[in-house]
Parts: structure tokens; sequence; C-alpha cells
């Protein structure tokens, strides 16, 4: 039974990876600037908050 060459596959492999990771990053980059609170502009930086249940 003859044996398969790896080397097609290894970069089939580590393409396909390596693209998975790019476009992950990217995904998850669209929304860093979204989690950072200095980002926002607020009227007032004091703004009056009280418990709900006081």
């Amino acid at each position: 039974m003859p044996q398969l060459d790896p080397s097609p596959w290894f970069f089939i492999l580590f393409s396909s990876w390596l693209i998975f990771i790019i476009f992950s990053t990217m995904k998850i980059s669209m929304f860093t600037l979204l989690n950072d609170p200095s980002n926002f502009s607020f009227k007032s930086s004091n703004l009056s908050w009280t418990w709900p249940w006081l």
C-alpha cells in the first residue's frame, strides 16, 4: 500500500490555520475599541446613580 506524501498537506493545514487566525484577530480587533471605556464621551464625569433597592 503506497503512503501519501505529507508535504502538500502541511502547506494546506498551515495555510488554513493561518487564515483562521488572521480572520479571527481581525474580527476581535473590531470589538476591542467598543470595550474601552475611555473612548466614550460622557456629558459629565460624575453621574448621579443610586442603588435600586435603597
